[in-house]
């Protein structure tokens, strides 16, 4: 192990200013496009499992909604291992923990084995490589004036797994029947340990000199907690993960109810996920120049009209485009400012760790959308309750964001010993 003066002879052999990490980049979209691609194309293998399989939409939705949650409950966890053992690590978990899960709901027969393949191994493999871990790995070898729009391409490539798989999904179904296409994803989420290599490394071995910092993990969270900012960031991106998961899942089944042709949520997802990338792009090149705080406060209350609009106008395939287009713009672009906001009050030391607590408020509002979408249409007989709500936490978030400071949180002064 090195000592002091052997870790700050490594930091300052590191330049401060690297040149831009081409490769990790690269890798670490690649893999953010192949674990966000499948768990968003999950909507349509809702309704051929169904035929197959003696689920309902409940247990169907609750499946996800483990998933989500899991996928939140192992962010914060995967992001502290990653950010003190190394990121290769807690990426090659993710690869064979979200094939085993995606094998497994190919293969259940009962509602256990549902949940525990779709919902928890699924999740937690989401959780191992999703945009918290490759985000915290790119903050670590690039300046804090690329970080922004880094993040922003980072985001933009799990967008494009979106928009890639879901017409790809679709295919598959139609050519090899829901389990072979579940089968093939699997095989697909084995190549991510390999495109994780060059983003090995932890928080003190990244391309940029760390600020020196022996704060612990306890005293970070604590820090953290007691944040203002931190604490309405937090609680406003639970609202995030109730929209978008809401959708991901139910959007096929709420087309089909409203007599829609199925094509056009093929051509709905695929367009959120291309747009997704035009606006999460937009939004981190936006961010590293304007108020993140402000920037977050227009997306959500952009989010609330678009609903909005889309159920009071009449519902035609066209409605159905425009409003996938208008999604897409709004999908994903809160991670980039949320993520850099995370690091500008905090550094990156912890990244991994503290962007995961944010993560995990936006998977319970992910259950809760995901939950309440199935368990109102099965009860109710229609999702429009559940749009309604996230209209209206959408306005909620609005107000939440609009305070925040986006300045570097004082570090407590530690009372003098007596």
């Amino acid at each position: 192990m090195m000592d002091g003066k052997a870790r700050a002879r490594a930091v300052k052999s590191r330049p401060a200013h690297p040149g831009f990490p081409v490769l990790i980049v690269a890798c670490g979209c690649v893999i953010a496009a192949l674990t966000f691609g499948p768990r968003s194309a999950m909507g349509f293998f809702q309704l051929p499992m169904l035929e197959d399989r003696p689920f309902d939409r409940n247990a169907f939705a609750l499946a996800l909604a483990i998933q989500n949650i899991f996928w939140g409950l192992g962010q914060p966890l995967f992001g502290a291992v990653a950010d003190r053992y190394g990121t290769w690590r807690v990426l090659m978990m993710s690869g064979l923990t979200y094939a085993a899960g995606l094998a497994l709901m190919a293969t259940a027969e009962t509602t256990g084995l549902l949940y525990l393949g779709a919902g928890v191994l699924v999740g937690l493999g989401v959780a191992a490589g999703s945009f918290g871990i490759v985000l915290a790995a790119f903050a670590r070898n690039v300046s804090e004036e690329q970080r922004s729009l880094v993040f922003g391409i980072g985001t933009a490539a799990g967008s494009a797994g979106m928009f890639i798989f879901a017409p790809l999904s679709q295919q598959f179904i139609e050519m090899f029947g829901w389990t072979d296409a579940l089968f093939w994803m699997a095989a697909m989420m084995l190549v991510i340990p390999l495109l994780a290599i060059p983003l090995k490394g932890t928080s003190s071995t990244g391309r940029i000199a760390p600020v020196a910092d022996d704060q612990t993990i306890g005293e970070a969270l604590r820090q953290a907690f007691g944040h203002r900012s931190y604490l309405l960031l937090t609680t406003g991106f639970f609202v995030c993960g109730f929209q978008v998961a809401f959708i991901t899942a139910h959007f096929p089944a709420y087309l089909a109810d409203i007599g829609i042709d199925a094509d056009y949520a093929v051509i709905g997802l695929a367009l959120i996920g291309l747009f997704n990338i035009i606006g999460s792009l937009a939004s981190g090149v936006i961010g590293q120049r304007a108020s993140k705080p402000a920037l977050l406060t227009l997306i959500y209350i952009a989010r609330s009209i678009a609903v909005t609009a889309f159920l009071l106008l009449p519902q035609t395939p066209t409605t159905v485009i425009v409003f996938s287009v208008a999604m897409g713009l709004l999908w994903l672009s809160t991670v980039a400012p949320t993520n850099a906001l995370v690091a500008v009050m905090f550094g990156t030391k912890y990244l991994g760790m503290l962007g995961g607590i944010v993560f995990l408020s936006h998977q319970i509002g992910s259950f809760l959308g995901v939950w309440l979408g199935g368990y109102l249409r099965q009860t109710m007989g229609s999702y429009d309750p559940v749009w309604w709500i996230g209209v209206i936490l959408g306005l909620i978030a609005a107000i939440l964001h609009w305070p925040i400071s986006e300045q570097r949180a004082e570090r407590p002064i530690a009372a003098p010993a007596e």
